[in-house]
């Protein structure tokens, strides 16, 4: 069995789907999906069953593996940023990755766990996926936070080299629409501007970077599925590793592309960025990818314009949006 939490989620059903290419639907998918629209993204996926998450943490904390698990793809969390609440986060995105890696390690179960670019902070120490510098990191948030503290504890527990964790950057594609004000922007602007022709942007409040020449690494889902789907067949490769292009790119670059694919000529409105994010707004981020590459992974990445060309137009554009199986 391959279990998938988070499995409703955004990079957790892109993942089903992709196991689903794969040949594969022995899966459990595990989540809480509550009141939310992101049971959509379950829909067309195959798999075998689904687990409420407090439920799979009952079965794994008795010891057993009634699931004769073969890997966990642990993509559940909160990935909120902007979440406060700093027990929820302790134990949903700390305590609970534990509990899982724990499980995986004591049935021979492969382990690839959700970290995050987040836990770079703003970057000051660099984007390296090194795993002694992990300490150094000062992130900005408590959702980075938390992410960090799980890597922190797998290198001091020694078993970073028999599981994977995997800092993604800034993700997008489909079936991220449960995410509210999570979802990329890519996903906002193409809603935005069949709304109102227009794209509203941030302005810059350092120098060195104009209106809407911030830059962050957009990396697109299935590409992150491709490199999931890599680890999967390498068992034998292990640690921490970034997920993202290694191109950074302006908001500016972005918009560019969305209106493109749109067939439209840009039109781009730079509004005030809230003191209340100012403090913590990364200017640039960009992964390191030479990690991965020197672990023999060749997935190709996708461009910033080819990913919003797909996205745009094989998704946002028609009824259907969702990466389907059936």
């Amino acid at each position: 069995m391959y279990i998938v939490t988070g499995g409703a989620g955004f990079i957790g059903s892109a993942m089903v789907w992709k196991l689903n290419k794969m040949g594969i639907d022995d899966i459990l998918v595990v989540d809480n999906l509550s009141t939310s629209e992101k049971w959509n993204n379950l829909v067309g996926l195959k798999y075998q069953d689904y687990l409420h998450r407090d439920q799979f943490l009952k079965f794994i904390l008795e010891g057993d593996d009634p699931f004769e698990t073969e890997a966990v793809i642990h993509m559940g969390a909160c990935s909120s940023t902007t979440e406060l609440d700093a027990d929820f986060l302790m134990e949903n995105n700390y305590r609970y990755t534990q509990y899982v890696c724990r499980f995986c390690l004591g049935h021979n179960a492969r382990f690839i766990n959700a970290s995050s670019a987040a836990t770079y902070g703003n970057g000051e120490f660099g984007f390296d996926d090194d795993e002694t510098a992990i300490g150094r990191l000062r992130p900005l948030n408590m959702y980075g936070y938390s992410k960090q503290l799980f890597d922190l504890w797998a290198r001091d527990a020694g078993v970073l080299d028999q599981i994977v964790c995997l800092k993604f950057f800034n993700v997008f594609g489909p079936n991220e629409y449960h995410k509210d004000d999570m979802k990329s922007v890519i996903c906002k602007a193409h809603a935005q501007i069949l709304e109102t022709g227009k794209l509203k942007l941030f302005k810059s409040y350092r120098k060195e970077y104009p209106h809407g020449g911030q830059k962050r690494d957009f990396v697109y889902i299935k590409d992150c599925v491709d490199i999931m789907a890599w680890f999967l067949e390498h068992r034998g490769t292990g640690g921490i590793f970034n997920v993202g292009t290694g191109n950074a790119r302006t908001w500016n670059d972005l918009a560019n592309a969305v209106f493109s694919a749109m067939n439209r000529e840009p039109e781009i409105e730079y509004i005030p960025m809230s003191e209340a994010i100012r403090d913590k707004y990364q200017y640039f981020t960009q992964a390191n990818m030479d990690k991965l590459k020197a672990a023999g992974c060749a997935v190709e990445m996708t461009s910033l314009e080819d990913g919003a060309k797909d996205y745009v137009q094989n998704y946002l554009d028609r009824d259907d949006r969702y990466l389907r199986s059936r």
